[in-house]
């Protein structure tokens, strides 16, 4: 797993608001993503949850290129 998810168990399911503190959003924000789809999710009952995988490949499709010479 790569260095920033490395203090995630790959096997953890992530609650709405540990999702929100890794992407530094509030929680409503990480609920409409959940809602949309837009970040995977598992689903036992009422609860809705996130394997860090999906948060992973999440960030990496929502991830632009950087440019060299910007900063």
């Amino acid at each position: 797993m790569d260095e920033q998810f490395k203090f995630l168990d790959e096997n953890r399911l992530l609650k709405a608001v540990e999702v929100a503190k890794i992407l530094n959003i509030s929680r409503a924000l990480a609920y409409q993503l959940m809602k949309q789809r837009k970040i995977g999710t598992v689903h036992i009952r009422g609860a809705c949850r996130v394997r860090p995988i999906d948060l992973k490949k999440f960030i990496e499709d929502n991830t632009t290129p950087s440019e060299q010479g910007i900063f």
